[in-house]
């Protein structure tokens, strides 16, 4: 039995918005039958409501300390917030059971096709949130918890451990499996303890993404270096260096912010414990070269005006192929990229430093990451196209240095994919694909509904009102340059046949890089009232060539995570292949692992498989997974 402690508010006091119906795609979506829900004895209590919360659509919580139920929660309407609450925190829910050895899953719908491919699908994500002296997290705070699904011969099994991270073994004492958070993390506030002169600020929890490349299993973290793994057992094998730790060149920099980053780094380094180089959790696989890229940063960069970024590229063997080095005056944060045959392409999203923040986050009273906030000092975007193969050709001549403006205030969360066309005149036009929101929704203390003053997560943070735009919604971007790599045009496009809050923006691996013509994403198609633009509960198919959209919905009152797509070995259409995604069944507390057919999405035949997770294996939300066919590191 799982027990959170949450408060709730009167549902009577706050009511959801209006949400008109109409059409929103061009196939019919398939909602499979409701689940009978299965009654429990006591309603949960009501008590007095609590003041509104601006700009956000009111979601109530309980006052008393309740035990979360073994059985689905009551059956009332799914448009009350009580409910909505509920359901938003079983994603969220610790899970503190490791599977050590592997056990067999039970098919509970449909069959494994005969021609699925044989691998494992690895799932990353927090897996802890609260520890036993009161103190709870960040979702990105959360220790990294592993979850491999293992395909082979009609069968899957699972596995589940948590990644033994330097700050897990200290946090977590196996005799008495207790846990005590040391570590502040950088979005979290602990509760009690020392607050002023708690340095222990930097948590690498590995919980962010995670990738199989030739014979080695990384685990990745936004802040510092992955963990390896070993694939048979899951077992932690420790930090794989994948930087060497040196700044990049200097030379043609400003003396002044050079002057105040050998400042910072003894802070940050010594007292801080931070690396010096921080590596990103998205990496990118150039199939057609049989590379893994990579990008780093300079830990200090977060506090500077300048920005410092390291691509690296490796083959099978993890030896180190191709390294370039680029300076940006200016002051960046980024999260995901993308790249194309010729590109690296940055979408840089401004920042600046908070200094009431700053001051309280270092005395503790609030999380570190209150030291920065979004730059809202221009109404555009920069792009950075950073050259891949740099040349002393005349076609390499254009100031990377100098970005493309988007003429939209967009801060950008994950890209699908990026191309090139290159024309008869020397011309070059790259498309990308993305998910994005507006800066007026992007906070950077309050993802995933954490409120760190009272520790609890709140939904209705995420499910704010306002233009779709406010919300995370899938664009694309065209550029188009010269022959000399002069900009034509940089335009930035929501997606006409679909404006859903929307990410997770996936294709067919096989396509990275190359143009391709389907996407798919995790979206929502907004029938619940309270729960109108997170979490997701539907797939979407977009067919940039039709420009038509189909949807699969994974029925009432049950979420999805990110989806991941499975190519056949004898791909021979782009959507050749399967899809899987993570369903939790909130209503059931359960969840399920989802085979579906991308070629029939938008009908009733689109789900092939669902195997069930058994109930004392629950797992909270995922953040990035990988596919590894077997014997094949892509």
């Amino acid at each position: 039995m799982f027990v959170a402690t949450f408060t709730y508010q009167d549902p009577k006091a706050l009511v959801p918005p209006k949400m008109n119906a109409k059409p929103i795609h061009s196939t019919p979506t398939y909602i499979p039958p409701p689940i009978r829900q299965i009654p429990v004895p006591q309603q949960l209590p009501l008590p007095p409501s609590p003041p509104t919360i601006p700009h956000a659509i009111s979601i109530t919580a309980p006052e008393t300390r309740v035990a979360v139920p073994v059985v689905p929660p009551p059956s009332i309407d799914l448009d009350d917030s009580i409910t909505a609450f509920w359901d938003y925190q079983f994603l969220f829910v610790s899970q503190r059971s490791e599977t050590t050895q592997p056990i067999t899953l039970r098919l509970v719908d449909g069959v494994i096709p005969s021609d699925f491919p044989s691998g494992t699908y690895y799932l990353t994500g927090p897996g802890l949130f609260s520890d036993d002296h009161g103190s709870t997290v960040h979702p990105l705070d959360g220790h990294g918890y592993l979850r491999a699904f293992t395909i082979d011969n009609n069968k899957v099994t699972y596995m589940a451990k948590y990644i033994k991270t330097e700050a897990q073994v200290e946090e977590h004492d196996p005799e008495t499996d207790t846990w005590r958070f040391t570590h502040r993390g950088p979005f979290s506030v602990l509760k009690g303890g020392k607050k002023v002169g708690n340095t222990k600020v930097m948590k690498n929890v590995a919980n962010t993404s995670v990738v199989k490349w030739g014979e080695k299993l990384l685990c990745m973290w936004e802040g510092g270096e992955p963990y390896e793994i070993e694939s048979g057992t899951l077992d932690t094998i420790g930090r794989y260096n994948m930087m060497d730790g040196r700044d990049v060149s200097t030379e043609d920099s400003d003396g002044v912010w050079e002057v105040a980053a050998d400042l910072l780094k003894p802070i940050l380094y010594g007292v801080f414990k931070m690396p010096p180089k921080r590596l990103l959790s998205h990496y990118k696989v150039d199939s057609s070269k049989s590379r893994l890229l990579t990008v780093s940063c300079n830990a200090e960069d977060m506090l500077l005006p300048r920005s410092n970024f390291t691509f690296s590229e490796y083959d099978s063997d993890f030896k180190l192929l191709h390294k370039q080095e680029f300076r940006i005056p200016d002051h960046l944060m980024i999260h995901d990229w993308a790249f194309t045959d010729t590109h690296y392409i940055v979408f840089a999203n401004r920042i600046k430093l908070d200094v009431p923040g700053s001051v309280a986050a270092v005395c503790g009273i609030s999380p570190m990451i209150s030291a920065l906030k979004v730059n809202p000092s221009k109404n555009t975007s920069p792009i950075y196209l950073l050259p891949r193969f740099p040349t002393k050709s005349k076609s390499n001549i254009r100031d990377w240095r100098v970005p493309l403006e988007a003429p939209s205030r967009l801060w950008l969360l994950h890209v699908g994919n990026a191309f090139e066309l290159r024309h008869a005149n020397g011309n070059l036009h790259i498309q990308i694909t993305a998910a994005a929101c507006s800066y007026q929704w992007f906070n950077f203390r309050n993802l995933f509904g954490y409120n760190w003053q009272n520790q609890k997560l709140d939904p209705s943070i995420m499910n704010i009102q306002g233009e779709n735009n406010l919300w995370p919604h899938l664009v694309q971007v065209s550029i188009k340059l010269d022959s000399d790599h002069n900009c034509q045009e940089c335009n930035v496009k929501a997606m006409k046949k679909w404006k859903k809050s929307a990410d997770f923006p996936t294709i067919n691996p096989a396509f990275s890089g190359k143009r391709n013509k389907y996407l798919y994403a995790a979206t929502t198609l907004g029938s619940r009232k309270t729960l109108p633009s997170f979490p997701f509960d539907t797939v979407v198919k977009l067919d940039s060539e039709t420009d038509s959209v189909q949807t699969w919905n994974v029925g009432s009152r049950r979420f999805i995570g990110e989806p991941i797509f499975v190519p056949k070995s004898d791909l021979e259409e782009e959507d050749d292949g399967y899809l899987l995604v993570v369903e939790y069944a909130v209503s059931m507390q359960r969840c399920y692992l989802v085979i579906l057919n991308p070629k029939m999405i938008g009908t009733s035949k689109a789900l092939v498989a669902r195997l069930e997770i058994p109930r004392h294996l629950n797992f909270p939300l995922g953040f990035h997974g990988f596919w590894a066919a077997s014997g094949n590191q892509i």
